[in-house]
């Protein structure tokens, strides 16, 4: 197959290049970008199928409250892989979720992993059923610009998704140990006939699912907003990928989890 490029941007600020970035000062002058609302789930946890319910709504909500201007939540799921001793095996879950679960424990300094669990920004936690505890968790969480990035899409090989980012990150670094900028390519409206464990006989769905995660960059600490960065990832594509299921969500992560910027890609149709 011949590669194909496909240029899109981001929903919020994604037009605006680091020249444009430069004339004005754009951690003061950009609008606030989302919220990043992490999910640590699994189909073999009974009450999942309720979180995925309620953070599923977020996205749609948010949009709503901000008057159209695009969503104030951006949603991930990670199905985490330890619910496996259930009798049923979650064809989502990944022992790399689980890991990145373990750190925000550490990071948090909780005592226990659980599902549903539902991170914000990197910076709080909540059990992913409670709805007023995450809708004060959203309120309460700290809007960071959304970084200025544009990307491009080419399939080098019909397995194979390959994304390019360029532009600003409109937020300073912060904190120890500089930041790592990450791309998740996640699918939704995904239907599982579940046929064990504590969901045995039920039919669920699942948006916002974690597929692939890569880090497009890594960024010393210190690095201004006006900061410009570049990377390209990789991402193996599954049998039945369908760009309309699929998005990618870019974001700036520093050493102590705290997430620093968002930025939500939709995927061309034909890519």
């Amino acid at each position: 197959m011949a590669p194909r490029l496909l240029a899109c941007f981001g929903r919020r600020g994604g037009g605006v290049t680091a020249a444009d970035e430069a004339a004005e000062d754009p951690q003061q002058q950009a609008a606030p970008g989302p919220v990043l609302v992490e999910l640590f789930a699994s189909q073999g946890c009974g009450a999942s199928p309720e979180a995925d319910a309620v953070v599923a709504r977020l996205p749609q909500d948010s949009a709503a409250q901000e008057g159209g201007g695009g969503p104030a939540v951006v949603v991930l799921a990670f199905h985490v892989d330890y619910w496996e001793h259930s009798g049923w095996k979650d064809p989502f879950a990944s022992s790399a979720w689980t890991v990145r679960q373990k750190a925000y424990v550490e990071g948090l300094r909780l005592d226990t992993l659980f599902t549903p669990q539902v991170v914000v920004q990197g910076r709080a936690h909540c059990v992913g059923t409670d709805q007023d505890a995450l809708a004060q968790a959203v309120r309460d969480a700290p809007r960071c610009p959304a970084p200025a990035m544009k990307v491009t899409f080419q399939r080098p090989s019909p397995t194979t998704l390959q994304a390019s980012f360029t532009g600003a990150l409109r937020s300073r670094v912060e904190g120890a140990g500089g930041a790592s900028v990450l791309a998740a390519l996640y699918e939704s409206g995904l239907v599982t006939d579940c046929g064990r464990g504590e969901n045995k006989g039920k039919s669920l769905l699942n948006d916002h699912v974690v597929r692939r995660l890569e880090k497009v960059a890594a960024v010393r600490e210190g690095a201004s907003a006006r900061k410009t960065v570049s990377g390209t990832v990789q991402f193996p594509l599954w049998d039945g990928f369908r760009a309309a299921k699929c998005g990618v969500v870019l974001f700036v992560q520093n050493a102590a989890l705290q997430v620093l910027g968002v930025q939500h890609f939709d995927l061309p149709d034909n890519v």
